[in-house]
């Protein structure tokens, strides 16, 4: 099948077709004498497969690797789950981080009630967000991955 059909069985435009044929989670398909890709039917199933494990949490390079894996030795299954483990750790720490960021913006909100705009100095910009606290989240933000948080700072304080 060409491009258009395989797009239109699997809800993906053209585009992003050739961009997973690119990123490796498509094999690069035949080509017709007049340089048309030809897709076989289990094209349509693998990208059914890229979309559902994009929908997971699974980045490109993570998919490459499970089809890699597929292709290699078999049925991925016991990676599939080593990765959903770690995504899902992952999604517990970032809620545990969005939640005491939520706490802290609580905080702040009630700080402004409490603030006379009159008394707001010009070098802190604005006092209800102290920059005092900026410097304690901070140090207690600690590293994440090896590095610092980057544009995030702000919005711990």
């Amino acid at each position: 099948m060409r491009i258009g059909e395989l797009a239109a069985r699997s809800g993906l435009t053209a585009k992003t077709i050739r961009f997973y044929e690119s990123a490796g989670v498509l094999p690069a398909p035949a080509r017709r004498p007049s340089g048309y890709r030809e897709y076989e039917e289990g094209a349509v199933d693998r990208l059914a497969f890229v979309k559902a494990a994009q929908a997971a949490g699974l980045t490109l390079a993570e998919i490459r690797d499970v089809i890699m894996v597929r292709d290699g030795s078999g049925a991925p299954c016991e990676h599939v789950v080593a990765l959903l483990d770690t995504h899902a750790a992952d999604l517990d720490r970032r809620i545990a981080e969005l939640t005491a960021l939520r706490r802290q913006v609580q905080r702040l909100r009630s700080r402004a009630r409490t603030l006379d705009p009159a008394a707001c100095s010009p070098a802190a910009v604005c006092q209800v967000i102290p920059t005092d606290a900026v410097a304690a989240a901070t140090r207690t933000a600690g590293r994440r991955d090896g590095q610092q948080r980057r544009g995030r700072g702000a919005a711990h304080c």
